[in-house]
């Protein structure tokens, strides 16, 4: 077991857990930390490796039009490409897991123009800087002795980067989902929308199932197969179209913009901005939502990213997990 003392930066805990890779940059040493986790799962993303492809549209209303001069609110119905994912690394993780469910869309504007965004089922990410992500996902690594992580780095780690413990306190206390088209998804970072009128409003964005959202209970839990999600969502469809309310929650003074592990206060306004219809689920794995990286930096005009540094970030990791997910499927 190694041992820390309590002096030890972020930066030192890094190099002590994770290996040595000469000239990483950040992008890699977050994907190396993955694989180290999650293991390498040729052809598979690094994270969120299980989802399932679908597609439908969007529209917009008066009251985006009113925040944003993006052609996304223009009212259209706009063409749109999702991909429902199970939060982790691992392409058998089960639908069971206390982990994030993901939804992540393209919408195809006017003019070429594109939205790519990618939302989870919590509030908050899990780290508020680039630089925690290979230490916080190399923390988790399991010792082979045990077959379970090491508590006294966890808890080191934990200790020197608190708000890195904000998402999992929420998953803890949430219910499991249970169903892809039952559960929020929130963007986590903020974005800057602006209007016709060059009036500027920092935002947050959530998709609200139209329904409400759903958990299961532990009893329900133990009958259920480790795998549902997908053929759930799919016979759902199938039936009529999956509806979410798209609502965006407008930032106050003094509100953390640049801190995706802190939530806003309840009492901020939420409006309602548009509605999300997915009418289509594919049948099998695979896809067109399997080419896509879901870059959140890929913004139409009339929204802009904040200066949150994890979201500034985000697009580097992706290239180089598409990178080697393409140099698998080449050989």
């Amino acid at each position: 077991m190694k041992l820390f003392p309590a002096a030890t930066t972020l930066a030192a805990l890094a190099v002590a857990l994770i290996p040595a890779h000469a000239q990483t940059s950040v992008a890699e040493a977050q994907v190396n930390a993955l694989e180290g986790l999650f293991g390498q799962h040729e052809g598979l993303r690094r994270a969120h490796a299980r989802g399932l492809c679908a597609s439908g549209y969007f529209i917009g209303n008066t009251v985006g039009r009113a925040l944003s001069s993006a052609s996304v609110f223009s009212g259209d119905k706009i063409p749109v490409i999702a991909r429902f994912s199970v939060g982790g690394g691992h392409p058998k993780i089960s639908d069971k897991s206390r982990t994030v469910r993901g939804l992540a869309l393209q919408f195809s504007l006017p003019k070429g123009e594109q939205w790519l965004t990618a939302n989870i089922s919590a509030p908050v990410y899990f780290i508020s800087k680039p630089a925690q992500f290979a230490p916080f996902m190399a923390a988790r690594l399991p010792d082979p002795a045990t077959g379970k992580p090491d508590l006294v780095n966890l808890k080191l780690f934990s200790e020197l980067n608190p708000e890195t413990l904000r998402q999992g306190a929420y998953l803890a206390k949430a219910p499991v989902p249970a169903s892809y088209a039952a559960a929020n998804y929130w963007s986590a970072n903020a974005f800057e929308f602006i209007s016709a009128k060059g009036q500027r409003q920092f935002v947050r964005w959530q998709f609200v199932p139209e329904g409400g959202p759903l958990g299961l209970t532990d009893e329900q839990l133990k009958s259920l197969p480790n795998e549902f999600l997908a053929d759930e969502l799919r016979a759902r469809v199938a039936k009529a179209p999956v509806v979410f309310d798209y609502k965006v929650q407008l930032a106050e003074a003094g509100d953390a913009v640049t801190d995706p592990t802190l939530a806003w206060p309840d009492a901020r306004v939420v409006v309602p901005a548009g509605k999300l219809y997915i009418d289509k689920v594919e049948a099998a794995e695979g896809g067109a939502c399997d080419k896509l990286t879901f870059n959140p930096l890929v913004l139409p005009k009339g929204i802009k990213p904040s200066a949150d540094p994890v979201l500034l970030a985000r697009p580097a990791p992706y290239g180089v997990s598409l990178g080697r997910r393409l140099g698998e499927a080449a050989k």
